[in-house]
Parts: structure tokens; C-alpha cells; sequence
């Protein structure tokens, strides 16, 4: 069992950064790959970054490639999420998850623990 609590949403006017923190309980986030996702209202949610359990590897969707960047420090048990150059389409409610499995993904349904999430608001 994994416990995610985000931290670092608000509001920010087009063209600043935002860092989201998302903390794990347990002592096995280290053997976790980490994601970040998004859900605006109306809309399904949608991936926004992937990172392996090592730290290896990171993905990203085209819509934030160059602008956004997660990272983890499995010592701290925390995933990160650097944005830049935010824009009023990156207004939604973020999420991170933990994904149990062996492979990468950018689907929800791969990641078994989500936080509550934390809100995020880009004013034009």
C-alpha cells in the first residue's frame, strides 16, 4: 500500500513555473515508476509525465515536452514535477500515481495509488 499526498499547485500568471511535490508513505516507492496526470474540468484525465522506478527514464506527452520535467528523489520517497512556461491550458487538477508494474505507462489504469491532487490555475 502506497500513500500520495501532492503539494505546490496555485495560481500563476502565463509564462511562470510551478514545482509540485508529491510525497509517498512506505518504504517501497523506490520499486515504483511515478506519474504525474491532469484532469481539467469536462475532460478525461489526461498524462502528463512518467518517470521509472530508477530514475532512468522519463516520458513525456508532445503537449508539455520541453516545459515540464519530473524527477524523483527515492531517499526523500518524493516525485516532482518542474513546470515551465505554463500556459491557461495547463489549468487542471494534478495528480501523481504510482504504477506497480514492470513497464512504463501512460495510462490511468496502470497506476493502482493515486493522491488527492492539487489544483493548478494559469491566468492569461
Amino acid at each position: 500500500q502506497v500513500q500520495l499526498v501532492e503539494s505546490g499547485g496555485g495560481l500563476v500568471q502565463a509564462g511562470g513555473s510551478l514545482r509540485l511535490s508529491c510525497v509517498a508513505s512506505g518504504r517501497t516507492f523506490s520499486r515504483y515508476n511515478m506519474g504525474w496526470f491532469r484532469q481539467a474540468p469536462g475532460k478525461e484525465r489526461e498524462f502528463v509525465a512518467a518517470i521509472t522506478w530508477s530514475g532512468g527514464n522519463t516520458y513525456y506527452p508532445d503537449s508539455v515536452k520541453g516545459r515540464f520535467t519530473i524527477s524523483r528523489d527515492n531517499a526523500k520517497n518524493t516525485v516532482y514535477l518542474q513546470m515551465n512556461s505554463l500556459k491557461p491550458e495547463d489549468t487542471a487538477v494534478y495528480y501523481c500515481a504510482a504504477n506497480p508494474r514492470t513497464y512504463y505507462s501512460s495510462s490511468p489504469v496502470s497506476y493502482d495509488y493515486w493522491g488527492q491532487g492539487t489544483q493548478v490555475t494559469v491566468s492569461s
